[in-house]
């Protein structure tokens, strides 16, 4: 089964909890055992497994990234200036693999799958595919 996910940001740079998008369809399909795979379809965001319970993590993680990879570097070269969003996905990641075990996403009990825009804001895209067994 393959879903795909629509979603609009809101921000420059944010990070979106879609974890509970990604559980409606364990239950619309029944799913109690299995893998899901999120993948992103954008080269300027990300998906990631983080904390869930203190937004100062996702703000904190964002700050962080922003001082490795800055918004703007005078060396740059790409025409549309967002090199560093695309060095923020490639250093995130496009995808995260999660176990399902009764029903559930197979997570920590602070942890939640994060859409991490970092070229907002935008009309975006991921998927969700998930393997039964």
């Amino acid at each position: 089964m393959l879903y795909e996910i629509h979603l609009k940001t809101n921000k420059k740079e944010e990070m979106l909890d879609i974890t509970a998008q990604i559980e409606k369809y364990l239950v619309q399909e029944n799913i109690q055992e299995g893998i899901a795979v999120v993948f992103s379809v954008h080269t300027t965001a990300g998906i990631t497994i983080n904390e869930n319970a203190d937004p100062d993590v996702q703000a904190d993680f964002l700050r962080r990234l922003d001082k490795i990879y800055p918004q703007h570097d005078p060396e740059d070269r790409h025409y549309e200036g967002n090199s560093a969003a695309h060095l923020k996905s490639s250093t995130v990641g496009p995808s995260q693999t999660v176990m399902i075990q009764n029903g559930k996403l197979l997570l920590g009990r602070w942890q939640g799958i994060y859409f991490c825009e970092f070229d907002g804001p935008r009309e975006r895209t991921f998927l969700v595919k998930i393997l039964p067994g």
